[in-house]
């Protein structure tokens, strides 16, 4: 193992400032609200209690080198991948945070109290209070959880009751969402391998059926995404009955280029990697895009069945371990 180093976060100690009770603080909803309700700081939750019912029932779920994979057993780590989510989405890739957001440094909204976090760390790079610093992270939220708080955040976008009636009664559904991998781990192939066989063994864990959850394209001119738009509408659009639509007040046509005047080679490239990851994995596309103001990002709608999971992506994953 090589020589620990160490990270700080810098905070301004805003969650002692507001007084939280012992025990489970409250977080945030995106758009504000009062103090009462507000994350606290990364630092003020190092001592806090284990999630209920979470303490040895996630091992370590996989490893390779000195990162491995787990669900966040803590407020503090759920914490820390808010930062690291900030990091990415609001300071690297230019998103408007809400004033309680820029004033902690950490991207949350209503559903990360009830999510599933899942986490890759770095054990030989440690934050200001000696914990291994968080370096990616996907949010997880399984329809059995959902349907007791009030949905799911890919709703706000897209209407998924189709996906929900057209499927079989007892169909399990996991939407995905949040993923995101701090710039210096972005270069090691095995960091979003390790997402992805922890995704994995979550699905198997939970004989999940559905994958589901917005991926992003960037920018939010949508003639300028004409390419990749078209690709994913002419090459890997779900099929009727299985085909999730943007609600019509937010729908942006991505039809729009000819199937033929497209390169699919050339589209493939301009896609972002996870969007691309997704599609070869055997993903399908929803009908219509919308535009995040908030994120500076064009959503496409990601359907994923468990079954159609390319054979060599799940065999490599289990090959190698990552």
């Amino acid at each position: 193992m090589g020589p620990v180093r160490r990270v700080r976060f810098r905070f301004r100690n805003v969650g002692r400032r507001w007084g939280f009770p012992r025990g489970r603080p409250q977080f945030g909803r995106r758009g504000g609200g009062s103090a009462k309700g507000e994350a606290p700081a990364l630092t003020a939750l190092h001592e806090t209690n284990t999630l209920p019912n979470r303490r040895g029932t996630w091992p370590v779920l996989t490893s390779s080198g000195s990162l491995e994979v787990h669900i966040a057993q803590t407020e503090y780590e759920i914490a820390a991948a808010q930062h690291l989510r900030y990091r990415v989405f609001y300071e690297e890739m230019s998103a408007s945070p809400t004033p309680q957001m820029r004033g902690q440094r950490r991207d949350f909204d209503k559903y990360d109290e009830f999510c599933d976090h899942l986490l890759v760390v770095d054990r030989n790079v440690r934050d200001e209070n000696g914990e291994a610093a968080v370096v990616g992270c996907y949010r997880l939220l399984r329809g059995e959880v959902a349907a007791l708080h009030g949905g799911y955040y890919t709703s706000s976008e897209y209407d998924l009751a189709p996906m929900l009636s057209a499927n079989p009664l007892g169909t399990r559904f996991l939407e995905l969402g949040r993923s995101c991998v701090l710039k210096s781990y972005r270069g090691r192939a095995s960091t979003m391998q390790l997402l992805w066989r922890g995704i994995v063994l979550y699905l198997d864990r939970y004989a999940i059926d559905v994958m589901f959850g917005c991926g992003s394209l960037p920018g939010t001119d949508a003639d300028a995404l004409a390419l990749p738009m078209s690709y994913l509408h002419h090459f890997h659009r779900a099929p009727e009955g299985q085909r999730l639509v943007a609600r019509p007040e937010l729908y942006v046509e991505m039809n729009r280029m000819e199937k033929d005047a497209i390169d699919p080679k050339e589209a493939l490239r301009s896609l972002p990697p996870l969007i691309k990851g997704y599609v070869r994995a055997g993903a399908y596309i929803g009908d219509g895009a919308v535009i995040d103001k908030q994120f500076g990002t064009t959503d496409v709608l990601i359907y994923f069945p468990v079954s159609r999971m390319a054979t060599r992506l799940r065999s490599k994953l289990d090959r190698n371990g990552v």
